[in-house]
């Protein structure tokens, strides 16, 4: 049998229903027990989340189920055992390559495999985005000036943004990166914060360092902030400044004003990329005010030169739990505007 491939055999014993027989080499025990995980809950999270159902003998595996999931199976196998020669596989892995596959597509399309998958290079971590969408967004932060990412928390928006920057400073291709985000608390009130400007808006920042810090590593994150490679600011202090040779990332935009967006988009001078991500359903700012971000997607919706993605329920890659809780509070909140609409019409009946 040859040893750089899977041998793979198909039958089809229902409509619609596939068996597939599998045999994973090369034979390694210690590659068999990291791809099952600990009493084979590796195997029990692809059976639970494709629908389908798993049988190994050894390194010979039979996959049953609906014939596109079923051939789903088999290729995360073939993938996963490939990464046992290298990596300790952990149920998060699992989980990204499940929703890498693009569970909610096959319900109506199947699996998508139409574009190219690419890597970003840091000096820490190679960071690989996960799914079409994922990809997408990365590839055109690397086409445009100014891009937008928008999408429910999970979807790796800030978290890709921040590795595009750190792959284009370690290539020379910026001089610096800014941090920018609104200082808004999220349906709290903090009430007075000590320190300097820094340690002010630190707190409101955090998501934006844990993903350097991976990238990076403490020490030279510290060295970067000192030598104001790295620089963080509160979106009300871009005000009057012009941006050259720089990587801006503005977070939580969702909660910036209609005219701090338009300040923030004309800062954007030359050789400069600017990656504004956000949530739409996590607005924090006062009531009767409106977010500049889902006006600015209007204002620039037919503007060319600038890059929007958008990201879905299905594109969340934290624990499978937050894309159901996403999913049940957009039901809710569907609900409450219908019930709202329904009161309306019944009063102006009246």
């Amino acid at each position: 049998m040859n040893n750089q491939q899977n041998s793979l055999a198909l039958e089809d014993p229902l409509p619609g229903q596939r068996i597939i027989q599998l045999s994973l080499q090369p034979l390694n025990s210690k590659r068999l027990a990291n791809l099952c995980g600990l009493q084979n809950d590796h195997l029990k999270l692809i059976e639970q989340r494709l629908g389908v159902d798993l049988r190994n003998r050894g390194h010979d595996f039979e996959i049953s189920g609906e014939a596109r999931r079923a051939n789903v199976a088999a290729a995360i196998l073939e993938q996963l055992y490939k990464e046992t020669a290298t990596e300790d596989l952990q149920l998060e892995t699992i989980h990204l390559h499940l929703q890498e596959a693009g569970l909610e597509a096959l319900e109506e399309e199947g699996v998508k495999d139409n574009f190219t998958p690419t890597s970003i290079r840091t000096p820490k971590v190679n960071v690989r985005p996960r799914g079409a969408n994922q990809q997408g967004y990365v590839h055109s932060i690397r086409q445009h000036d100014i891009n937008f990412g928008i999408g429910p928390a999970g979807t790796g928006k800030t978290y890709l943004a921040v590795a595009c920057a750190v792959e284009a400073l370690m290539k020379d291709e910026i001089r610096r990166i800014l941090l920018v985000r609104p200082a808004v608390e999220a349906g709290e009130k903090l009430g007075f914060l000590p320190g300097d400007l820094s340690q002010k808006i630190d707190p409101y920042l955090r998501p934006l360092y844990d993903a350097l810090y991976e990238m990076l590593g403490f020490e030279q994150v510290g060295k970067m902030i000192e030598k104001n490679v790295i620089e963080v600011a509160p979106l009300a202090f871009m005000r009057g400044r012009t941006l050259n040779n720089a990587y801006v990332i503005l977070d939580e935009s969702q909660n910036t004003t209609r005219e701090q967006m338009k300040m923030f988009l004309t800062r954007i001078g030359f050789g400069t990329t600017a990656v504004i991500t956000g949530d739409i359903t996590q607005i924090d700012l006062p009531r009767g005010t409106h977010s500049g971000l889902t006006h600015v997607m209007t204002v620039l919706q037919n503007v060319q030169g600038i890059g929007i993605t958008r990201f879905e329920n299905r594109d969340v890659v934290r624990h499978p739990l937050v894309q159901r809780i996403v999913q049940a509070y957009d039901l809710a909140e569907s609900a409450a505007e219908i019930e709202q609409q329904n009161k309306r019409s019944y009063k102006h009946g009246n």
